[in-house]
């Protein structure tokens, strides 16, 4: 599948592997009013790629996000208000969870990541960060409101940590020993500058797996998150009985007995 040339986004392919990297480095890639657009059809272009199974996200340079581009919003005589509509509504494109993405996603943070760079820490399923890479929140330092992302986060790790980093803002910065103890992360890759290869190893282990289970499997997890305890097991168990039929239930075993590599059906 070849996929569209984007000016602040790079999509490729590694094997069963789809990379999404942020590619503004010289402004510690924040996103602008074009690059949040990209997202979505990046995202999508993703998501409907056969030969893709897992998908990396991942930034270019010092930073792998630092949220929206406060030049931009300062000096272009629109600032936030041209996201008012789609931010009051909930009409949001930018992350793998706004766009119902259901391949396993990783985030792979490479330096700095604040603000609303936690939008893809937070809506990500596997995240792992580079040993050298930085975490905090200033939004309320440049007048803004701490909000989607950290509610996302709020799920992951204690709410005590993340109400700490929103009030801080941007005068205490998180390492990544930090965030792994809060839960916000799950493995420091050092040395960092093997950040990349230890992610798509991660993502070609999740890749043996059955893509249709691993889809079934995200909507019934990310689903619990909406719902009381009695609510989201009655809905896991619908996404549980929903592979009953399905040829990778059958060719799972079978691929086990006879100790060979499963052949999955590649559609979930």
């Amino acid at each position: 599948m070849e996929y569209s040339k984007l000016e602040y986004l790079v999509v490729e392919r590694h094997g069963p592997v789809g990379w999404l990297i942020n590619n503004r480095p010289e402004q510690l890639n924040a996103m602008n009013a074009q690059m949040r657009d990209e997202f979505a059809i990046a995202w999508n272009e993703l998501n409907a790629d056969p030969d893709v199974r897992v998908i990396v996200h991942t930034g270019e340079g010092r930073a792998f996000q630092t949220g929206v581009d406060v030049t931009e919003i300062a000096s272009d005589g629109q600032g936030m208000e041209r996201y008012r509509d789609s931010v009051a509504n909930f009409d949001l494109h930018f992350t793998s969870w706004h766009q119902e993405v259901w391949k396993p996603v990783i985030t792979a943070v490479n330096g700095i990541c604040c603000g609303g760079g936690f939008h893809w820490v937070a809506d990500a399923d596997i995240v792992i960060a580079a040993s050298d890479a930085q975490f905090f929140d200033p939004h309320v330092s440049v007048g803004q409101v701490v909000s989607i992302e950290a509610i996302g986060l709020m799920k992951k790790m204690p709410v005590e940590a993340v109400m700490r980093m929103a009030l801080m803002g941007r005068y205490e910065r998180l390492s990544a020993q930090r965030v792994y103890e809060l839960g916000m992360i799950s493995e420091v890759v050092d040395p960092p500058d093997q950040l990349r290869e230890r992610a798509q190893q991660i993502a070609e282990t999740v890749a043996k797996n059955s893509p249709a289970a691993m889809a079934a499997t995200k909507k019934a997890l990310w689903g619990a998150l909406e719902m009381g305890l009695t609510d989201a097991c009655k809905a896991g168990a619908q996404h549980l009985v929903s592979m009953w039929g399905h040829p990778d239930q059958t060719e799972g075993p079978s691929a086990f007995a006879q100790k060979r590599p499963a052949n999955w059906k590649l559609e979930a």
